[in-house]
């Protein structure tokens, strides 16, 4: 994968997050590695609990980097199921794997929800690329 590069099997936001589905009702939640590298070394990773309740377009979490301090907003609504404590210790792991050990959250969508039809709205790499490449 080049520098900066989005997979093909993930989708993603305007905001720079990427959103991989993890199951019929739940999806696990990071940033872009192009994020990662427009915010620089990440030194504090503030999460939202478990059982906290995201909103569409609204902060749940805050990622710190010797930069500056950016909101993660919410990519669909839901309820947080699980938090990725690594990241405590070891907030690096944003910078160093951004699609796999610095993941931040997993956010579990109600029963009535579309997982399938809310995620395919998101972008795909190509639409991400397109928007990160100017």
């Amino acid at each position: 994968m080049t520098e900066k590069q989005a997979p093909d099997d993930l989708r993603y936001t305007a905001e720079h997050e990427w959103v991989q589905k993890v199951s019929d009702r739940t999806v696990r939640i990071g940033i872009t590695d192009y994020a990662q590298d427009q915010l620089g070394d990440v030194v504090f990773v503030q999460l939202p609990a478990i059982d906290d309740v995201v909103e569409v377009g609204e902060s749940f979490a805050e990622v710190e980097s010797t930069k500056s301090v950016s909101d993660i907003f919410g990519p669909l609504g839901g309820v947080i199921s699980a938090v990725n404590e690594d990241l405590e210790a070891s907030p690096d792991l944003v910078n160093a794997a951004p699609y796999a050990g610095g993941w931040l959250v997993e956010i579990t969508v109600g029963a009535d929800d579309d997982l399938d039809e809310l995620v395919g709205e998101m972008l795909d790499a190509a639409g991400y690329g397109a928007i990160t490449s100017g």
